[in-house]
């Protein structure tokens, strides 16, 4: 009697025994679903990127942006903010597990690191505030 009821609580997991995994043990987290992303350079009169970014929904990404301190320079992109989940933003080792962000701005030379997945579909943009410029703004489109 002892054998049939531990076979009975087998059973669940012995029918998914043959189905493969997508992800690893972490999920979306995993290594296995990691890219790292060209980094966004922020300098005086520069191109912020060499080309436009495409991501894939459910992909976790990490982007440096670096700044030069030859400006105070920010970027701003309130829907591209929302259309991702941060998972932490790192500055000089310190790691910041926001809710939301607007936008970040460097008031110096620094680098900074975001790690996120990328979650809505559609386009949108990171730019230079009261920029005009198309090297001042880049393009993200996520699949």
């Amino acid at each position: 009697m002892r054998y049939l009821a531990f076979a009975f609580l087998l059973a669940p997991a012995m029918a998914f025994a043959d189905t493969p995994a997508t992800f690893g043990l972490a999920g979306l987290l995993s290594g296995s679903n990691k890219e790292d992303l060209p980094p966004i350079m922020l300098s005086s009169g520069m191109p912020l990127a060499d080309a436009p970014l495409s991501l894939k929904s459910g992909t976790y990404y990490e982007i440096e942006i670096e700044a030069d301190g030859s400006q105070e320079l920010a970027l701003v992109g309130a829907e591209f903010f929302r259309a991702i989940w941060i998972d932490e933003i790192v500055i000089e080792g310190l790691e910041i597990r926001p809710l939301g962000l607007d936008s970040v701005e460097f008031d110096q030379a620094g680098v900074m690191e975001i790690g996120f997945v990328a979650i809505k579909p559609g386009r949108y943009a990171l730019r230079v505030p009261g920029s005009t410029g198309d090297t001042q703004r880049l393009e993200i489109v996520i699949e």
